[in-house]
């Protein structure tokens, strides 16, 4: 491929697969893309565990890691204690998330049990992304990505230390200045179409608009384009815009290695690609994923406005864990309820196959795609 994001960190193909699951980011990198692996659910125990296990099994192929450090959130400090944010959490929201589960037949006794964490959000916070960054910079990584906001000035410094290139998610043009003026070298641009936190513009007019301005600034900044790819062609097509590659993570969700839960697969491979939402209900944050009763429940006239991150995670939290426990049991109102990020692309997300089937199946489309625009010029 002559791309020069390819050139940058050393992948045969720029297909970027992110992924919370190890096995699809060694998998992809394996067969040619560029895995990137999801780092905010982890610990700094955890991760390391993971990133040894990615190292002995990517057969020395380049792979990055996401971190989510947004720049707004509510006790951006983490200065609260567990009492302090249990206070900030209004009974009218607690009462909502009971009414829900109790209309679909679910037990609720007890669903509040579970005492908040002291270290609660810092994964998204300095002190705690720092650690996870830490651990990062001890393997091979060849890019870190901060998904919320412009990348942090720690998290700069100790790239640029390592020679690591940096990306940041980016949805408007707006989000692209303040990028480029921080240095950031990749911009995941993506469009309202993308399953988890994304903006509302969609991705055929964003990906033109950042590039346009990347241009105006006289930049070198690259492009990676997201937000409903789930086929070679429409990464062929965000290409012939003048991206240098495609960011995905939706596809990934239904693949063999994915550790999707059971019934949320069963979910994704049946829906079309009206069955998503864009919902506050789960993080605080405006992110698509499947639409079910849950998010309905959100929508309403008379439901509550969702707290900011991360306070609706609180409230989100147990109801959805134990929507999927039900859900992975078969029961019919957990699976009713359940739902998960993914973008609109899921309506072509039919059959369930390796990651590494994925990636071929990414090249060979994108390479008719390539041919049918070739042919379309005059000789």
């Amino acid at each position: 491929m002559k791309s020069e994001i390819c050139d940058l960190v050393g992948c045969e193909f720029p297909l970027f697969a992110f992924s919370h699951c190890r096995d699809v980011v060694a998998e992809v990198s394996k067969a040619g893309g560029f895995g990137v692996l999801g780092a905010v659910g982890h610990s700094p125990e955890s991760l390391e565990i993971d990133l040894n296990w990615i190292d002995e099994h990517v057969d020395g192929k380049p792979y990055g890691v996401d971190l989510i450090v947004p720049t707004s959130l509510a006790d951006k400090e983490g200065t609260l204690s567990p009492e302090d944010l249990e206070a900030r959490v209004p009974a009218e929201h607690k009462a909502h998330v009971e009414r829900i589960l109790a209309e679909n037949g679910i037990d609720t006794a007890g669903l509040w049990d579970r005492p908040i964490r002291e270290d609660t959000g810092d994964n998204m916070r300095e002190k705690g992304a720092s650690k996870q960054l830490e651990v990062a910079m001890q393997h091979p990584i060849r890019m870190v990505v901060n998904a919320l906001g412009v990348p942090p000035k720690f998290m700069m410094d100790a790239a640029r230390e390592k020679g690591i290139v940096v990306g940041a998610l980016t949805g408007s043009r707006e989000h692209a200045v303040k990028h480029i003026e921080a240095g950031v070298d990749v911009l995941v641009v993506s469009g309202t179409e993308a399953g988890g936190h994304c903006g509302e513009i969609s991705t055929m007019v964003v990906v033109p608009e950042v590039i346009q301005t990347i241009e105006e600034h006289g930049a070198n900044t690259l492009v990676l384009a997201a937000g409903g790819i789930v086929t070679g062609r429409q990464m062929a097509a965000c290409m012939a815009m003048g991206a240098a590659g495609a960011w995905t993570g939706s596809v990934w969700l239904t693949t063999a290695e994915a550790e999707t839960a059971p019934a949320v697969k069963e979910k994704m491979l049946t829906a079309n690609s009206r069955q998503t939402v864009r919902s506050k209900s789960r993080t605080g944050k405006y992110t698509r994923q499947l639409r079910s009763p849950w998010t309905d429940a959100w929508q309403g006239p008379d439901s509550p406005e969702p707290l900011p991150m991360p306070l609706q995670g609180l409230v989100s939290g147990p109801a959805l864990a134990r929507i999927d426990k039900l859900a992975d049991a078969g029961d019919p109102a957990g699976k009713r309820l359940a739902t998960y990020w993914v973008g609109q692309g899921v309506g072509m997300m039919n059959t369930s196959v390796s990651a590494r089937t994925v990636v071929y199946e990414f090249m060979e489309d994108f390479a008719k795609a390539c041919e049918r625009v070739g042919g379309l010029m005059e000789e």
